[in-house]
């Protein structure tokens, strides 16, 4: 094993076997999993998001009090028309197939990339708040470095994620735990305590109520709240990442998503309304250097013994419980890449899996992003805050409208569609709401930079759609292959022929039974002529994030895989060639052809691999990017082992 192969190994973990029925069930979460993976940027966000909220009303606080409903009563209506989602969308509807399934292609590539620019920023976001309230602990001249540790922890959280999803979890489960408690001791405590107070409270309600209605009469009133409301926005980020989640969920999928869905509203409804009027019952003030979170737990905590132990411990829970945040962006951003290459939006191998059944291309790309986002926006928390929340509402928004456009179009069909077009029509209105206004209040403040981005990725996804389009349209002619050999080959099997294993043999890599790969083995009879007697067919099921969603699915795949190279084999025996096939399933083609390759070789010595590499009228690094040269590793690697290897070019 060379070093690199032994430190990967180390870092990421031993190669899994994708047909191991146990793995699917040693790498899927359960719904408390799952709840702290998906569910931990929803409820970090109440270390800033009723902040936000709270600071925006101004002198007329005891308004919090309905901006706190209002985003308790969101919260349960998003997760509520999300559930609908996962009804509808058992095997994983986030916001892109949302769209796409029910509005368009088109409007889910939009729901697709914002949400894609939102997990990045949720990434970012998550780690370098954490490193502000983990360096806000250290001395000034240890500030210096926050930049440097807030790359070093997207570094750490892109390797855990590499080993699985799993591992990436687990060992963030005390934080989040520790995080729970600390908070929900202080809401109750705050509630507790102040219990006797209601009366009195109310009554100071009534007066500010009745003092900011005559300073800015009923509509500005209104818009107070709601200016309030909506700059709470990043409240509700992270609630989509469920629906989007469900592939890597336990079986029964749709039970554990929903019930996921429910821990992680009621958590964060709980927490976000709790710490809005804990805010309100001890009277806190915003402080230089100091969030309202840490002023509460001061203010709460003052006269007790370990009081400044207790706030230390509080603070460090927020502060870590944002680095497990950025597990939502590394677990739903891949996701979505993943959905996305399938449809050919994004180049195909975004989709492919590592041998640790996790999607790496996606997760070094997301970390790679927020890497340059981090350096670009120097870690700064401030300006973050200002591009982060825009995007992921435009995939509610489109996700809303998919779903009432679907209950509607289909209300004949289906039973209580007035109560599921009721609950997606007010997420509509809700989220659409917030997303007028958020982009109103913070575009010229640097959201129109979200907004940009995102165009400029939609632009990419369209640019790529249309090379593999135009790529499929030059392939067309050599799909009359397919129906010359489809023809030539007889209804009933073919006995095989006597094979001679002196005779030369040669072993074709396909890739289904297709005009490409008929094409090489044509151009292999008439380079070569008769020198060849024995043919040997080999097709590796390639398992990607598309197909590998349960041990069915992977039995299908060889099924599949089985029966395209029985065709290329019925074929040349119909042609008096002997012929045979070997088939594997597995994530890495190389590796999988390397094991087959020393059995083929013991039995037919005199053997030469063929393989069809597409040449495009003009080759460029665009053209090499999209598309798989693996057969030049392939050939490299047999070359440095002494076995011939032929590749065929196919001209299109």
């Amino acid at each position: 094993m060379s070093l690199f192969k032994k430190i990967r190994t180390t870092l990421v973990g031993k190669a899994r076997n994708p047909l191991d029925r146990s793995v699917f069930h040693s790498i899927s979460l359960v719904a408390i999993l799952a709840w702290i993976g998906l569910g931990a940027d929803g409820l970090s966000s109440s270390c800033y998001g009723p902040e936000e909220a709270y600071l925006a009303l101004g002198q007329h606080v005891y308004l919090s009090v309905f901006v706190a409903l209002a985003t308790m009563l969101t919260v349960f209506i998003i997760s509520a028309s999300y559930s609908q989602i996962i009804d509808l969308f058992p095997s994983g509807g986030g916001g892109y197939l949302v769209a796409s399934k029910l509005l368009s292609p088109s409007a889910g590539m939009v729901s697709g990339c914002a949400l894609m620019i939102d997990y990045v920023l949720t990434i970012t976001i998550s780690v370098a708040s954490g490193t502000d309230a983990l360096f806000s602990f250290l001395p000034l001249p240890w500030h210096a470095h926050k930049l440097a540790f807030s790359v070093f922890g997207v570094l750490v959280l892109m390797i855990l994620n590499m080993r699985g999803v799993k591992e990436s979890v687990v060992p963030l489960i005390p934080i989040f735990m520790l995080f729970l408690i600390t908070h929900i001791f202080v809401i109750v405590y705050a509630l507790v305590t102040h219990v006797a107070n209601v009366p009195s409270f109310a009554q100071t309600l009534h007066t500010d109520l009745s003092r900011t209605h005559a300073e800015l009469g009923t509509l500005g009133l209104f818009f107070l709240v709601m200016r309030s409301y909506s700059l709470g926005a990043g409240t509700y980020t992270g609630i989509e990442a469920v629906s989007n989640g469900l592939p890597i969920l336990r079986e029964p999928r749709v039970r554990t998503g929903k019930r996921t869905m429910r821990y992680m509203a009621v958590s964060l409804a709980f927490t976000v309304f709790g710490l809005l009027i804990a805010y309100l019952f001890f009277n806190v003030q915003p402080q230089s250097g100091k969030t309202l979170n840490a002023g509460l737990f001061e203010a709460i905590s003052s006269g007790w013994k370990f009081g400044p132990q207790f706030v230390w411990v509080t603070l460090l829970t927020e502060a870590l419980l944002l680095f497990v945040a950025a597990q939502t962006g590394f677990l739903g951003g891949p996701r979505v890449l993943a959905s996305m290459a399938l449809d050919r939006w994004f180049p195909t191998r975004f989709a492919s899996l590592s041998d640790r059944l996790v999607t790496q291309n996606g997760i070094l790309l997301m970390g790679g992003a927020a890497i340059i986002t981090m350096v670009l926006t120097k870690a700064s928390v401030r300006f973050l805050v200002v591009l982060y929340s825009i995007n992921v509402f435009i995939t509610f928004c489109l996700s809303q409208l998919g779903m009432v456009r679907h209950w509607w179009m289909n209300r004949r069909q289906v039973r209580g569609w007035v109560y599921r077009l009721f609950v997606n029509g007010i997420g509509l209105l809700l989220t659409g709401f917030i997303l007028l206004s958020v982009v109103v209040l913070k575009f010229n403040e640097g959201g129109w930079m979200t907004i940009f981005v995102t165009l400029g990725l939609v632009a990419v996804a369209i640019g790529i759609k249309r090379h593999y389009w135009h790529t499929v349209q030059l392939l067309r002619r050599l799909n009359d292959l397919v129906q010359v050999a489809s023809a030539s080959i007889p209804k009933t099997e073919l006995a095989p022929a006597t094979p001679d294993f002196r005779a030369k043999t040669a072993v074709l890599l396909v890739n289904g039974f297709n005009g490409l790969g008929l094409h090489t083995l044509f151009n292999i009879i008439r380079f070569f002529g008769n020198e060849f007697h024995n043919f040997v067919f080999i097709q590796v099921g390639v398992l990607d994030a598309g197909n590998f969603k349960g041990s069915e699915e992977v039995t299908h795949l060889q099924g599949q895989i089985e029966k395209e190279v029985d065709r290329y084999v019925q074929f040349m025996r119909s042609q008096g060639y002997y012929a045979e096939g070997r088939t594997i399933i597995g994530t890495d083609v190389i590796g999988e052809i390397e094991k087959l390759a020393p059995a083929i070789l013991v039995k037919f010595p005199t053997t030469v691999f063929f393989g069809g590499q597409l040449v495009f009228p003009r080759e460029s690094i665009f053209t090499r990017w999209l598309h798989n040269y693996t057969v030049f590793t392939m050939q490299r690697r047999f070359y440095s082992q002494g076995i011939p290897f032929v590749i065929l070019p196919i001209r299109v």
